[in-house]
């Protein structure tokens, strides 16, 4: 059974979380897209990277085996980091060497987008008990963090995005692990801002253990600063219009020159402090339940690790790799 280049089966690609209720989330939104009636795609399935089942080598696995050889890989990723730039498509690599005859397109990832920011706004405003009046608000964005200053900086732009025509009175980025400014010294800019009314805006797709952290130390400011009203929103969540976002990105794979942002990229650019990463090898990151490598007893948390070995796919035809 064959498939043209206009059909190819959507492999989506998450991250993983030790989140029983993030599993959960991502497993209903592969649903969400698997019961679509107009779905571009033959099939879909959904796979991730590490730390929690389906790995990514049993969803590719059960795509071939259905007899859907072209791939189109969609990683469901907020910013290009260490997963999105080396660890998914170093994965996707080893898969075809274990299905000889496999192709795939690789897509880029969710954000900054304007679907994005509309189901962000709507959290916000879950958060603010449907107050309309936002000029006194301020919003603190708080994103993964990574060990790539191009993927930092891009939650700093979905920040300035965000604030630009909503009439809060200011949003500022933060980040919960790898980056500063952290959580509580993120509130406590705003404090000395002058804020008194704030809203915390996890920028992640679904639940997990780092918004879960964001949300303790939120409480934890909050109960130190009584003089502050302090909410904290939702994460963004399985919806329809983030399915919308991903089929706009399958359909991209197939008819696009996707390249990701290579002017602030350190494994291009020698960056202050990351002269080191330029060029480095792109090796996949094995998931726990691949069979092929075994982490150990080392204890990964929710982010982008700063391995120092993520790879850099875009190159001038990394939207075809592998064909």
């Amino acid at each position: 059974m064959t498939h043209t280049d206009q059909s190819r089966a959507l492999l989506v690609v998450g991250h993983g979380t030790r989140s029983a209720e993030g599993v959960g989330q991502f497993t209903a939104f592969i649903d969400r897209l698997s019961r679509r009636a107009d779905a571009p795609y033959p099939a879909v399935s959904g796979g991730f990277i590490e730390l929690s089942d389906p790995p990514v080598t049993e969803s590719v696995g059960a795509l071939v085996d259905a007899g859907h050889r072209q791939l189109a890989a969609v990683p469901l990723v907020l910013v290009a980091a260490g997963h999105g730039k080396g660890d998914i498509p170093a994965a996707l690599l080893r898969e075809q060497v274990r299905h000889p005859g496999m192709t795939y397109r690789y897509g880029r990832p969710l954000g900054p987008h304007p679907t994005l920011l509309r189901i962000l706004e709507r959290r916000v405003d879950e958060a603010l008990g449907g107050a309309a009046d936002r000029a006194d608000v301020h919003v603190l964005l708080v994103g993964r963090g990574s060990s790539d200053p191009d993927a930092n900086a891009e939650v700093a732009k979905v920040a300035r995005l965000f604030w630009e025509g909503r009439g809060f009175a200011g949003v500022e980025p933060s980040f919960i692990s790898l980056a500063e400014p952290s959580v509580p010294a993120g509130l406590e800019r705003l404090r000395r801002l002058g804020a008194e009314r704030i809203v915390v805006a996890p920028y992640f797709l679904f639940a997990g253990v780092l918004p879960e952290r964001i949300v303790e130390q939120t409480l934890r400011y909050a109960a130190e600063h009584p003089e502050l009203v302090i909410a904290c929103a939702e994460v963004m969540g399985d919806t329809d219009e983030l399915a919308e976002l991903v089929v706009e990105r399958y359909h991209e794979t197939l008819a696009g020159d996707i390249r990701m942002n290579c002017d602030t990229c350190m494994y291009r650019v020698a960056l202050p402090g990351f002269d080191h990463r330029v060029g480095q090898p792109q090796r996949p990151h094995h998931h726990p339940a691949d069979g092929a490598h075994d982490h150990g007893e080392h204890d990964h948390d929710e982010h982008d690790h700063a391995h120092g070995d993520h790879g850099h796919p875009h190159s001038p035809d990394h939207v075809a790799v592998g064909q």
